[in-house]
């Protein structure tokens, strides 16, 4: 896979925020050497968050983020401003742009009390610096800059650079769990609603795991796995399947080969996997009249026999033989109010950096409504999820 083939998930994610006609779209289009956002003396140009993936030297893959003006007006002004906010779940690293020959305002202020707040490390970048003939000494995390001059340009990205190292370097989809040489069989459904001529992602990020490992990937669809264990001279050390088949799967693998889904292992890999299997009991307790929501992190077309629309919302109504109603949420769609909600079923967040599935974990903790995903659901519907966590010993734990 390629810079340019890298997702978005896995891209460091850099936010430019400040107030209107600070020169943040200015700053952006000078530190990516692009015209990324349109420029203009009129305040409020930026009326949306502008995203840009794309390879920063000395950085890598990036997603830079260009927002709007945090002290808009009017109502379609705290529109943006709700939105700018909404970056800051997914924000890595934030860049304050303020004008360099005012002091900060109560706005600029506000945001650095955010991003302390989130736990977002940030620079302040004073732009303009060319209009002032002297300032003060900047601090650690600050620098002066001129957009118009670019000066101080390059440090801005060393700055940025040394943000940007991280500390989950070594975190594993499930190499860490694979020796050299052992195998690890996939199974793959190929059906209608399967993208055509491709692998999803989970499925190609977990191949080059086991490749990274030194480990051995046997990629097969569902009726073909028979055939493939039969074949293998040696048993695999586990089945990975796509959930949609978990419970055929499981029919057809010998019980002392260890079972798990893709859907599990993305949300043992984005950090949420012992909340999903907390949560999962919650679908026992549904009622008559409840609100599930059902959500995914991507905006994918939604096809004929699709798992979040169609099938899983089928398994859980045969399962709790409840009706209910169901509401679907996809990419940034996913509300901030979940107090309607009595479940919320996730998908495992593979187009969602770690910084925004946080997010929404907690946001659903913070509210009380428990949330789980699909993997962990089908899982437990199909009564295979002890069996699907065997490889997770502190996690299986919960459910002993």
């Amino acid at each position: 896979m390629s810079l340019n083939d890298t997702p978005s998930a896995n891209r460091t994610h850099i936010g430019f925020f400040g107030m209107r006609n600070a020169g943040k779209s200015s700053l952006v289009n000078a530190v990516t050497g692009q015209e990324m956002s349109v420029v203009s003396d009129t305040k409020g140009t930026t009326t949306d968050p502008v995203y840009k993936a794309m390879e920063l030297l000395g950085l890598g893959p990036v997603m830079i983020i260009d927002t709007p003006g945090f002290d808009d007006v009017g109502e379609l002004g705290a529109l943006r401003v709700e939105r700018t906010l909404r970056v800051l779940s997914k924000t890595d690293i934030a860049v304050l742009v303020a004008d360099a020959s005012k002091p900060l305002s109560k706005e600029d202020e506000e945001l650095i009390d955010l991003f302390r707040s989130k736990g977002v490390n940030y620079i302040i970048a004073y732009n303009k610096a060319d209009t002032v003939e002297s300032h003060a000494a900047a601090k650690e995390n600050e620098i002066y800059v001129s957009a118009l001059k670019n000066d101080g340009i390059g440090r801005l990205r060393e700055k940025i650079a040394f943000l940007a190292k991280k500390e989950d370097t070594d975190l594993h989809l499930v190499g860490d769990l694979l020796k050299p040489d052992d195998i690890a069989v996939l199974v793959t459904p190929i059906d209608e609603a399967a993208p055509k001529g491709r692998l999803i992602l989970p499925q190609q990020q977990t191949i080059r795991d086991i490749l990274d490992a030194g480990a051995q990937a046997l990629v097969v669809k569902e009726d073909g796995l028979t055939a493939a264990l039969s074949a293998l001279a040696k048993k695999p050390a586990m089945v990975i399947t796509d959930s949609q088949v978990f419970r055929l799967v499981s029919e057809l693998t010998p019980d002392d080969i260890p079972l798990t889904s893709f859907s599990v292992l993305m949300a043992r890999y984005k950090g949420f996997l012992e909340l999903a299997v907390n949560g999962v009991a919650q679908i026992d307790k549904l009622k008559d009249g409840d609100t599930v929501l059902i959500s995914e992190g991507c905006t994918h077309h939604r096809q004929c026999g699709d798992i979040g629309s169609v099938k899983l919302p089928a398994l859980l109504k045969k399962y709790t033989g409840k009706s209910f109603n169901i509401e679907l949420s996809s990419g940034a769609g996913f509300p901030q109010d979940l107090s309607r909600f009595a479940l919320v079923i996730h998908c495992g967040g593979c187009m969602l950096n770690a910084r925004e599935m946080n997010y929404r974990m907690n946001l659903a903790a913070e509210q009380g409504v428990p949330i789980t995903n699909y993997g962990t659901a089908i899982a437990y519907m199909n009564g295979i999820l002890k069996r699907s966590l065997s490889v997770f010993p502190e996690v299986k734990k919960i459910i002993e």
